[in-house]
């Protein structure tokens, strides 16, 4: 995979731009550079690339429009107010821009339970389908006036990953402030390298991340932009942190720039896909090392290598299947509330009958209705 995800190789492109790089310290739109960004933009449509952008901005820029301290984020009520009042403020600035290039823009808002729970899933994906059919650009941000603290992604690297998963995206670029994935945090140690290329992410990888985010103004730090890699790269799609401090910053990526690719593994059927990415469990199920084997062979949870249940969900939850270290290796729908997983934990199939009264199902998780990660 060559520098820029030209359009010859990637068909389908998100771009995601944080609050840092769009809205300047006083509040106003960076609007010099982002015309750079939108004639990127304009460009790559042109080749024959189709193009959504996730936009962060409209906190920052409400906040600054109803003078609230702490640029917005003091209270749960006061993100909702400056979020209501700066999504007019943003989807205005990319409607105009890009029309200016004469380029439809589409304005869609959701919240973390809209990709969470499949239908509405599937229905985000039927629209981002027929948008881009349509040659519109659409612009899609958190629904942070209505999010809640239980319900919300918190950052739009994790959203930009999810909504390109939706959409059968062929990579996501993340605009940061800085150049990709260092060994350590470029703003603290003068000797971190970038790593250009990541094939695997393991807790090496992990450990290079830097949760904070070095504007303040933002919500994302390096941790999220490596959980967004883990799902773009686990539904079969390129993920790349490029910086987003220079001007046309696709063009200054593609012609040579620094940044940091994750390559995408193997695509999951569409459902595994989904159930991979959720960001959103209801329990977790511990097995032991020879659960652990069955699983990566494709076989369903048997009760019997169950060792420890946790969480309140019912049939039909998402749950994380855990090893015996802690790694989650696996995620499901549960064939059992987690009363009557408790119950039969551990215990061989035959005796599930005489634990509960009935034996409806054999496995905990049938193998259909999980995904490895």
């Amino acid at each position: 995979m060559q520098p820029g995800f030209p359009p010859s190789q990637i068909r389908r492109l998100v771009i995601k731009i944080g609050s840092a790089l769009l809205v300047d310290p006083a509040g106003q739109v960076r609007e010099a550079w982002l015309r750079t960004l939108v004639a990127d933009i304009a460009a790559r449509k042109a080749a024959g690339q189709q193009i959504i952008v996730v936009s962060s901005g409209a906190v920052a820029l409400g906040a600054r429009r109803l003078k609230l301290p702490k640029g917005g984020r003091g209270s749960l009520e006061d993100a909702q107010a400056a979020a209501a009042t700066g999504q007019i403020a943003l989807s205005q600035c990319w409607a105009g821009l890009l029309a200016e290039q004469g380029i439809i823009a589409a304005q869609i808002l959701v919240t973390l339970d809209d990709l969470e729970h499949r239908r509405r899933y599937l229905n985000a994906s039927a629209t981002l389908d027929r948008l881009m059919a349509l040659g519109v650009v659409p612009v899609v941000n958190e629904n942070d006036s209505v999010a809640t603290a239980e319900i919300r992604f918190g950052d739009n690297d994790r959203l930009a990953a999810r909504i390109g998963q939706a959409a059968r995206a062929d990579a996501t670029v993340l605009l940061s402030d800085v150049d990709g994935l260092y060994t350590a945090n470029p703003h603290a140690d003068a000797n971190a390298m970038l790593i250009p290329t990541i094939e695997r992410i393991d807790a090496r990888i992990m450990a290079m991340a830097d949760g904070g985010s070095a504007s303040g103004m933002g919500s994302g730090g390096m941790t999220s932009k490596i959980e967004a890699a883990r799902i773009a790269t686990g539904a079969g799609a390129h993920l790349a942190i490029i910086s987003g401090k220079v001007d046309a910053p696709l063009t200054h990526w593609e012609r040579g720039g620094p940044g940091s690719i994750f390559l995408a593994a193997p695509a999951k059927r569409a459902r595994k896909g989904w159930l991979a990415g959720r960001l959103t469990v209801r329990g977790r199920i511990t097995v032991d090392a020879g659960a652990e084997r069955a699983l990566g062979r494709g076989n369903s949870l048997l009760p019997a290598g169950v060792a420890r249940v946790e969480g309140l969900f019912a049939r039909g939850d998402v749950i994380d299947i855990v090893a015996a270290d802690g790694r989650v290796i696996a995620r499901g729908l549960s064939e059992y509330d987690s009363d009557d997983a408790a119950k039969i934990a551990g215990r061989r199939s035959e005796d599930i009958a005489a634990l509960l009264g009935t034996m409806p199902r054999s496995v905990l998780v049938h193998r259909d209705h999980m995904a490895m990660v």
